[in-house]
């Protein structure tokens, strides 16, 4: 897709693909025995890399691994911060009873379930494979009921980012892919803990729920799951860039029907799990401030345009106000939609 961004606006240039677990470290395993997270996990993040590689060429792709090798969740963190990576995925697989399927991408945050929690501690669980562990992370110890109070103090600066990549992820998975969606959801996995960009921990599957197993081991299968994370990426940086199609063209004020009049472009600014105050300070020098709820979050926006250029205008001033992850959404009927389908309604 052509780029009209100005020199100086953020744009994702570079990614870090990381496939879960690796070499001694197997990860969940399948019912049958053959069938383990880290073989599955590097397949699907191969296909993610190659998808991105040959369909967008301004994206540098880095791998934490790329053979069946046992890389320390620490080091994971470092190669995308050395590298100055703008992105960081994380490809798992789940376990849980034999009769539970589905999708799940977290958010680096604390557990608001025991679900979640237990997820976190099984994956943080490979530490106890590295040497001197605890030195690397904070005296944590996943076997230590008190393990997660180190998270309590944990300020995401690249939530806002983060949640709407996981949000893409598992829509794409849903509509696309044809899985069952478990949902967005926030845990303290170690491997998001040091990362200082916006970063995601995507659970494609259960291998303990034989046919979701029989999918996620398939060459079909896989396929299907990186072109979702990637249709899902690939939108995310449209959106997170500010990239107006070259052949867009705003036909708002040329069109008499209801379903284009009613299609709106805001600025998302902020995303809280609690509600947040229209006239709080966090808002000072923004005008226009509105708030919806999407899955469980509070959302808030600035101003409202009928033309998506002069949206991104608005994100560019927003920006330089300090909210610096601040992104263009769209809404038809007061409902949110993806950019792409606003442009396409506007057509």
């Amino acid at each position: 897709m052509p780029d009209s961004t100005p020199d100086n606006q953020y744009r994702i240039r570079k990614v870090v693909i990381d496939a879960g677990h690796g070499g001694k470290d197997p990860g969940c395993v399948g019912a049958d025995k053959g069938l383990t997270e880290s073989k599955i996990a590097l397949a699907i993040a191969l296909k993610l890399g190659e998808y991105i590689e040959k369909e967008i060429d301004d994206v540098e792709v880095l791998y934490t691994r790329k053979k069946d090798e046992f890389v320390e969740l620490h080091k994971r963190a470092s190669i995308a911060n050395e590298s100055n990576a703008d992105l960081f995925i994380c490809i798992h697989l789940n376990a849980g009873p034999k009769s539970v399927y589905g999708t799940e991408t977290y958010v680096m945050g604390i557990e608001k379930s025991n679900a979640n929690l237990a997820v976190a501690k099984r994956e943080n669980a490979s530490i106890l494979m590295e040497d001197n562990y605890e030195a690397q992370y904070d005296g944590y110890n996943p076997n230590s009921p008190e393990a997660n109070i180190i998270f309590s103090l944990y300020q995401n600066a690249y939530l806002e980012q983060s949640l709407e990549l996981a949000s893409k992820i598992q829509n794409q998975f849903q509509q696309g892919a044809g899985r069952r969606n478990r949902g967005v959801k926030q845990a303290g996995f170690l491997v998001l803990y040091k990362t200082t960009m916006p970063s995601i921990l995507i659970e494609t599957g259960f291998l303990t729920h034989a046919k979701e197993a029989k999918f996620l081991s398939s060459e079909q299968g896989q396929d299907h799951i990186a072109s979702a994370i990637y249709k899902a990426f690939k939108e995310y940086k449209l959106e997170a860039e500010g990239v107006v199609p070259e052949d867009y063209t705003n036909l708002a004020d040329e069109t008499d029907t209801k379903e284009n009049q009613d299609i709106v472009f805001k600025i998302q600014i902020v995303t809280s799990s609690k509600p947040i105050s229209l006239d709080s300070p966090n808002f000072e020098g923004i005008k226009d401030v509105k708030e919806y709820i999407s899955g469980g979050w509070y959302k808030y926006t600035a101003g409202e345009e009928r033309d998506l250029k002069s949206a991104y205008l608005l994100q560019a001033d927003i920006r330089e106000k300090g909210f610096k992850s601040a992104f263009v959404v769209a809404f038809n009927n007061d409902k949110r939609i993806t950019l792409q389908k606003a442009i396409k309604l506007l057509e």
